[in-house]
């Protein structure tokens, strides 16, 4: 049985901001959900995807964290890392 090719690696660059990951990945799912893509860009696009939403989940994280620093009364300066 012959092996699929590895998929090759994400070369497309970290977005700036939260704001920036989410309109991507909006503009990204239409073009896939319109059917129109051809299956390695399907691919390509639902990987980047997978970048995309972690990137956003990580932003939310961390401004989770920080509104439960400020709930717990301990005022802190907020990172995005």
């Amino acid at each position: 049985m012959a092996k699929a090719p590895a998929a090759p690696s994400s070369t497309q660059p970290d977005p700036v901001s939260y704001e920036a990951a989410l309109e991507e990945l909006e503009q990204l799912v239409g073009r896939i959900e319109s059917g129109q893509l051809p299956l390695d860009q399907m691919l390509a696009g639902y990987q980047r995807g997978a970048v995309l939403l972690n990137f956003c989940r990580a932003r939310l994280d961390a401004v989770q964290d920080q509104i439960k620093v400020l709930d717990e009364g301990t005022l802190q300066p907020w990172t995005q890392e």
